[in-house]
C-alpha cells in the first residue's frame, strides 16, 4: 500500500522563506545626490522619452540594452548634466547618478540605493573615481578599463555598462555635437 505525503506541514516553512526581507540601503535622496555632484548649482529637469530609433542608436553605440524609454536628466547652471539611472545588480536594482561636465565627460558618480546583500563596495570613492573623465566611446570593460571588486562582480559590470549607456545617450540624444 502506498503512503501519501502530506505537504501541509511545508506551508509555514515556505511562508517563512518567502517573507525574508531584501537588503536595501538608501545612501542619498535625489536632491542630496544632486547637491553632492553639483554643489551650489541649480538643476533644471529635462523631460525626455526615447523614440524607438533613438533606442536602437544608443544600443548600437553602447552595446548595452536600453530598458527604460524615459531618461531622467537635469541640466546644471554650469552647463553640466545630472543623470539618474538604474541597473540590475545580481538580483536587485541599483540606483545611481552620473554627473557629466559641459563637455560630456564623467565628473562624478554616486550610488543612491543599493538593494543587494553583497557588493556594496561599489560605493568606494576610489572605485567610482575610475569613471572620471570617461567619455562616449570609452570601452569601460571590466577587468581591463574598470577594476573589478571581489564580491561585487555583477554590480561592477552592470554599473560600468550603465555608465557606457548613459554616455551614449548623452552624446547621441541629449547633447549631440
Amino acid at each position: 500500500m502506498r503512503q501519501q505525503f502530506d505537504v501541509r506541514w511545508l506551508l509555514p516553512v515556505a511562508a517563512t522563506l518567502v517573507a525574508i526581507p531584501a537588503h536595501a540601503t538608501v545612501y542619498f535622496s535625489l536632491e542630496q545626490a544632486q547637491a553632492q555632484l553639483f554643489p551650489g548649482q541649480t538643476l533644471i529637469a529635462r523631460s525626455l522619452t526615447l523614440t524607438p530609433e533613438q533606442i536602437t542608436s544608443i544600443q548600437r553605440a553602447s552595446g548595452e540594452r536600453v530598458r527604460e524609454k524615459q531618461v531622467h536628466v537635469w541640466r546644471a547652471a554650469n552647463g553640466g548634466w545630472f543623470y539618474l539611472d538604474r541597473v540590475l545588480g545580481k538580483h536587485e536594482m541599483i540606483t545611481y547618478a552620473v554627473a557629466l561636465d559641459a563637455s560630456g565627460a564623467v565628473a562624478g558618480m554616486e550610488i543612491l540605493e543599493y538593494r543587494e546583500t553583497y557588493g556594496g563596495a561599489i560605493r568606494n570613492p576610489k572605485w567610482r573615481a575610475q569613471f572620471h573623465g570617461k567619455r562616449h566611446g570609452a570601452k569601460l570593460k571590466l577587468n581591463a578599463d574598470i577594476v573589478n571588486l571581489s564580491g561585487a562582480t555583477l554590480s561592477c559590470l552592470h554599473i560600468a555598462d550603465g555608465v557606457k549607456r548613459v554616455l551614449a545617450t548623452h552624446a547621441l540624444v541629449v547633447a549631440p555635437p
